[in-house]
Formats: C-alpha cells, structure tokens, sequence
C-alpha cells in the first residue's frame, strides 16, 4: 500500500515560526513518530511525503537518521491541502492502485490503524478512519443562536487515515478543479462526486497536534505506550 503524508502544515497556533512537524516530541520530530508507524505497518510499502523545499533538507535529515527499510520519496506541495494532495497523486509510482492519505500532524496513529484501513481500502472505492462523537454538537446560526441538535448517533469525528481507490481520486480532483470546490479533505471530493465512503474505526488517541496543549497530550500518551510496551 502507498501512503502520501501531506506535511506542510505551519506552526501559527503552535506559536513557532516553522513547519510544526519539525517540532519534538519525546525527543524526536513529529513526523517521525508518523513515518515510524507507517514502517512497522506490514501493509504499508511505500511513503510520500507532500512539503514545501524549504523544508527538504530537515525532512532528508530526519528520514536519515531513522533508518527506515521503505523508500520514502519528498513531494512539493501546492498552495493549499488540496493541491498538495492532487501534487502527491502525480507522484505516486504507476503501481499504486488505492492509496491511504495521512495528516503528518496525526503522529499518534498506530501500526494497527494504518494495517487496517490499508486491507478495507481493497474492497471499497474510499473510506475514512474516524470515531464516534462524544459530546452533543449543537448548530449554530451566524447570530450565535443555536438552530438544531443533530442526532449524535449519527456523528462521527473524521480522521486519517483516509484511503481511495487512485484513479477516482484522481478523477475527483480533476472535477474539484473543474467545479472550484473546496474542501478541507478529500473524502468530501468523493462525497461530492457521489461515490460512497466507508468508515473504519478510528483511534481516540489518534489526535491532529494543532496547539501547545496538544503537544503536551502526545508527550502523555507517547509515555504511556512507552511504559506499557
């Protein structure tokens, strides 16, 4: 299985002036908890990740020093998320028949999620790992009043994982550029086109490292697997 890691997320919220995987946790860079992951996941083969160039040569050195057994390949990323994926899908080497997306940012995701999203995305054309949503969401209206209350047993938290079958991604994407859609991941370009996708059961620890706070709950969670390993 193909893995792309979109990685070019800035560091704003995190308060740090550059790319926010560079950033350590438990003493090494975010990323490289997300490429260690994907190279014990049997199912995993291959490994692109989607950055800008100014940030190849920390991603060369990074990858270096983890000794890693699969190729993994820098691709430039685009102006914004669904560029860089669309730059990632030309990349992919013409063996690639279905693909798994992966937020680098999600470095907490496990062998065992990648395992199994990589053997579902065989038998569906696309699928997403996500989790049931625990607290009641509410809508609200522009005037900060609240519209409705959406039956919570049908909300789920979207993650990555997310896998699809390449050629409709790519014609997906194709069809976002046509249409001027925006989205913010690429199960919505599947949604859009009328494709079905599929859920997998996410992981609850599998959190995107957007703030400070976030940093400080991967370093618990990382010592936790450390201790119990």
């Amino acid at each position: 299985m193909h893995l792309l890691i979109p990685a070019a997320g800035s560091g704003k919220r995190m308060g740090s002036p550059r790319n926010k995987l560079l950033l350590t946790v438990q003493s090494r860079p975010i990323v490289a908890w997300t490429l260690l992951a994907a190279e014990a996941a049997d199912r995993i083969e291959w490994m692109g990740i989607i950055s800008q160039p100014h940030d190849w040569q920390d991603f060369k050195t990074i990858i270096a020093s983890l000794k890693l057994t699969k190729p993994v390949e820098l691709i430039q990323g685009g102006a914004t998320r669904q560029e860089s994926v669309h730059n990632g899908l030309l990349a992919l080497p013409s063996s690639a028949k279905q693909v798994l997306i992966h937020d680098g940012a999600r470095c907490l995701a496990t062998p065992d999620l990648f395992n199994r999203c990589a053997e579902v995305i065989r038998h569906c054309p696309g699928l997403i790992a996500a989790v049931p949503v625990k607290d009641t969401i509410k809508v609200v209206g522009t005037n900060g009043i609240i519209q409705s209350t959406p039956n919570r047993e049908q909300l789920w938290a979207a993650q990555t994982p997310q896998g699809f079958d390449v050629n409709l991604l790519k014609q997906c994407h194709a069809e976002g550029v046509r249409q001027g859609w925006e989205v913010t991941d690429d199960a919505a370009l599947f949604e859009r086109c009328g494709i079905e996708v599929r859920i997998v059961q996410g992981e609850e620890t599998n959190l995107k490292l957007t703030t400070p706070q976030d940093l400080a709950i991967a370093e618990f969670i990382l010592k936790t697997r450390q201790s119990e390993s």
